[in-house]
């Protein structure tokens, strides 16, 4: 019996990642009959989205799917009738990551999109919204799931989880699907050979245990990469190699982003090597996406560019297909998301959001019971989701307070005085995107 075709609906769908996403649908047409593509912007956008949605006409025409394209900037009117959701959004734009990376780091403070005081900033900007978006799609399309890799994917959905009755949210992040690939590549097999038991917060998750063709290789892994310095890194982290014998205590596998934290006086001279030359990776990034909408607009242009992949989101669409796809025919396989932990990690709350390896149903993802983190990777982990859980509180209530608290309480803010001259000249510089945190203030 034919299933019925599927409505998808992507906020933020200027993006310059949308290709990916639409090769994605693509792809899958025969298990996922998206008939309805809609890509949603705001007015800022709107060029970027035409260029957009005429791409991936094109893609749609040269590969013969029968998919309509629309786009609107009146996200309601899209959202009416969608079985899915998905979130690309940059509240702020590139103008706003430049300052999320800049200001901390000329203050001496590791700037960086998600860690430190740049994800706070943009967790305080993006949570609003992304509850609004949330709150419309309950009114709407109540059925539908809202599929979110807005970053940062782990506070986002720890706000969701606790200030919206949406219960049909999933974080996603590509940095999950990133280390299975740079772990095949280390073991010279293809990817589909690979499975990683992970668990955590998002940017602070660990691969516990590592199987090939269902054989637990997790030792032998673990003595490669310490060997070999580990290669397992991703474009916006400096890819500063790890001492052997702290890899071999660890024993298990680090997502990139714990450099930041153990190895933060490296990171924080490479990232100021950059900023002195006017090379932060928001500025490199701005660059690339100015390339990319160049190659874009060439009406010739019928398939994702391979440039793409220089953008640092790799895998960020695929992985969202394959939840999508995973959800609809109830495939039951395992994929890392972010969702309600309901106790898969023992040392994190009950009701946050964790990331952490589920089968995926028809009725959302179910997390496996992973057992304990190793103890020196839970204390981090604990710190951070401490981090989130206070800043989504800051996001929702605008209260000055809290957010300056959420900054102290970071571990790469360095001091309580430090945290107050970054939080502030961070708040001045985001004043338009945080209506919420200044109606009180004179």
């Amino acid at each position: 019996m034919k299933k019925r075709d599927l409505k998808v609906v992507t906020i933020g769908g200027g993006s310059s990642y949308t290709p990916e996403l639409v090769e994605g649908l693509i792809e899958r047409r025969e298990t996922l009959p998206v008939s309805e593509l809609w890509l949603v912007d705001i007015e800022e956008g709107r060029k970027k989205l035409e260029t957009i949605a005429a791409l991936a006409r094109r893609m749609v025409e040269r590969a013969g799917a029968a998919i309509e394209v629309r786009t609107s900037l009146d996200r309601r009117r899209a959202l009416e009738g969608a079985d899915f959701v998905t979130a690309q959004i940059r509240v702020g734009g590139m103008a706003g990551r430049i300052a999320d990376e800049r200001i901390p780091l000329s203050h001496g403070m590791i700037g960086q999109e998600t860690n430190g005081a740049g994800g706070l900033f943009l967790g305080l900007r993006t949570i609003p919204v992304i509850l609004d978006i949330a709150a419309d799609i309950e009114s709407l399309c109540p059925g539908a799931w809202f599929i979110n890799f807005s970053n940062p994917s782990g506070m986002v959905t720890e706000a969701v989880l606790r200030y919206s009755t949406n219960r049909r949210f999933i974080g996603l992040c590509n940095v999950p699907v990133g280390m299975k690939m740079a772990i095949a590549k280390v073991l010279e097999v293809e990817p589909s050979r690979v499975r990683i038991d992970q668990a955590g917060v998002n940017h602070m998750v660990f691969g516990l245990r590592t199987y090939l063709d269902g054989e637990d290789v997790s030792d032998r892994l673990v003595d490669i990469l310490a060997e070999r310095g580990d290669t397992i890194s991703m474009n916006n982290v400096p890819p500063i190699p790890w001492v052997s014998d702290f890899s071999r205590a660890l024993r298990v596998v680090p997502c990139p982003y714990l450099r930041f934290y153990v190895k933060r006086d490296e990171v924080l001279a490479d990232l100021l090597a950059e900023f002195r030359k006017g090379e932060t990776r928001a500025e490199v990034v701005q660059r690339l996406e100015a390339e990319l909408f160049e190659l874009y607009e060439d009406p010739a242009l019928a398939v994702a560019p391979a440039q793409l992949e220089q953008r640092g989101g790799a895998y960020y669409s695929d992985a969202a297909c394959d939840l999508i796809d995973s959800i609809y025919n109830d495939r039951r396989d395992i994929q890392t998301v972010n969702t309600q932990n309901r106790g898969a990690v023992p040392s994190l709350p009950f009701d946050s959001a964790a990331e952490v390896s589920c089968t995926i149903t028809a009725g959302g993802p179910v997390p496996l019971a992973l057992g304990e983190l190793p103890v020196p990777a839970a204390g981090l982990v604990g710190q951070i989701k401490a981090f989130e859980r206070q800043a989504a509180y800051a996001a929702v209530s605008g209260d000055y307070g809290a957010g300056l608290l959420a900054l102290a309480m970071n571990p790469l803010s360095g001091s309580e005085a430090a945290a107050k001259r970054v939080f502030d000249e961070l708040l001045e510089a985001h004043r338009r995107d945080l209506p919420r945190f200044w109606r009180d203030r004179a």
